[in-house]
């Protein structure tokens, strides 16, 4: 589409605006190589945007992706990585920016190679690999150390002169390897193999020099992983610098950040460790001879005291005590005794005032009747009955010859005196003819 114009017939912005947009959309699908700059992940946005550079010239295009296609990527999409997007162009008229709508990006170079190796690295982290439980702690000082290194390499100098320099009679095996290139990865497992069969080599250190992604690639090997996570011997990983990481760190038993580190690690320093035995022996010495300057004062503080000191004046006081106690008793017992006869006394006395004998003797006599009855009146016996008398020094024996039934004051059972009158109790009546009687006294009104 051709479009006219003219100084005095100009075209609107919006026309050429849209007339561009038009004939880029009819643009096909392309693939576009690139470096991604400003990766912006906003959240809650299902949308990514970024910035495709090209690496010669300072040329670049807005990017933009939906969040699974950069998924798919893995962690390797991140800033400066080299990428191959296919990508459909686009223009935007309201802002008049031109961008790229990427459905699929593949990395390039060292970038593919970080998605490899994390690929590996969840896979083994999933199996328990790098589980800090497996770990295996280095012996303290070891009667031999294998050493995994390059030929003549500054990674062997570097742990061969430090561990020497830091123990001198340690004991070194090493095997000498390729630690880059296709053969590396077959030289190092040989290598590997050997020093774990050796029953005096108690730790393996495997080292190299810092390097490329590439370079470094052997030491994230799979086949090499497992065969270092079967290994019997503890290993130590001293690839590269502090910076690289490669996935023999994470399967290792300690991981060095350097060779010399590693070094330091395995071998203790014979230095540092006099100087700590003196130390130890130092404070074990003077612990001993506080314990016993305690246990000397305390000995003295026992010896000090009276009882100690004095046994026989602690034993004239206790004898004493004893003594007091006993005479104290003794008082308390007779004065028990005393109070005990006193109330018995007492009690004699109460029994003998209440005893029927006491009665007796007061002249006071007890008479029984026929079958040893009590006889209280005479009208319980008649003449002729054999009465028992029980006095207080005795007892008589005697026949009744009159029961008149008298009382002292005169009067009979039948209420009749000795002068012929009687008493029904309230009034007397005296007799006059035959059946008769006249009241002589009033009772009480």
């Amino acid at each position: 589409m051709t479009l006219t114009s003219s100084p005095e017939q100009p075209l609107p912005v919006r026309t050429v605006a849209r007339a561009i947009g038009d004939w880029v959309h009819r643009l096909g699908r392309v693939w576009v190589e690139g470096q991604l700059t400003e990766i912006s992940r906003r959240p809650g946005m299902n949308t990514v945007f970024m910035t495709l550079r090209d690496p010669v010239a300072a040329v670049s295009l807005r990017l933009t992706c939906t969040r699974a296609v950069c998924e798919a990527v893995g962690p390797g999409l991140v800033d400066g990585a080299r990428v191959v997007v296919w990508a459909k162009p686009s223009f935007h008229p309201a802002r008049g920016t031109l961008a790229l709508a990427a459905t699929e990006i593949q990395l390039l170079g060292a970038g593919a190679l970080l998605a490899r190796i994390e690929g590996l690295r969840r896979l083994l982290a999933a199996e328990g690999l790098f589980a800090a439980e497996r770990k295996r702690r280095p012996p303290f000082l070891p009667r031999a150390i294998g050493l995994v290194t390059g030929r003549a390499s500054a990674a062997e100098r570097d742990v061969v002169e430090n561990a020497r320099r830091r123990w001198p009679a340690v004991h070194i095996v090493r095997r000498e390897v390729a630690v880059q290139g296709p053969l590396a990865v077959g030289q190092i497992i040989d290598a590997l193999g050997e020093l774990d069969a050796l029953a005096e080599v108690e730790v393996v250190i495997v080292a190299r020099g810092g390097g490329s992604v590439e370079d470094l690639l052997p030491f994230s090997d799979e086949t090499l992983l497992r065969t270092v996570a079967a290994m019997r011997t503890p290993v130590v990983s001293a690839i590269g610098h502090e910076q690289d990481a490669p996935l023999l760190d994470f399967v290792a038993d300690v991981r060095a950040s350097t060779p010399t580190d590693a070094a330091k690690r395995v071998v203790p320093d014979v230095g540092e460790q006099t100087a700590l035995i003196a130390t130890l022996r130092g404070r074990a010495r003077r612990a001993l001879e506080h314990r016993l300057d305690r246990e000397e004062r305390r000995l003295s503080d026992l010896r000090g005291r009276p009882s100690l000191a004095r046994p026989d004046r602690e034993l004239a006081r206790q004898a004493e005590a004893v003594d007091a106690l006993r005479d104290r008793a003794r008082r308390r017992a007779r004065e028990a005794v005393h109070r005990a006869e006193a109330d018995l006394v007492h009690a004699l006395a109460r029994v003998r005032a209440l005893s029927p004998a006491a009665t007796l003797e007061r002249g006071y006599a007890v008479v029984l009747g026929p079958g040893a009855t009590l006889v209280r009146s005479p009208d319980e016996v008649a003449v002729g009955d054999a009465l028992s008398i029980r006095l207080a020094l005795g007892e008589l024996a005697a026949a009744v010859t009159r029961t008149d039934g008298t009382s002292d004051d005169g009067t009979r059972t039948d209420g009749t005196r000795t002068d012929g009158t009687r008493t029904d109790g309230t009034r007397e009546y005296k007799a006059g003819g035959p059946g008769e009687l006249t009241e002589t006294s009033p009772g009480p009104a």
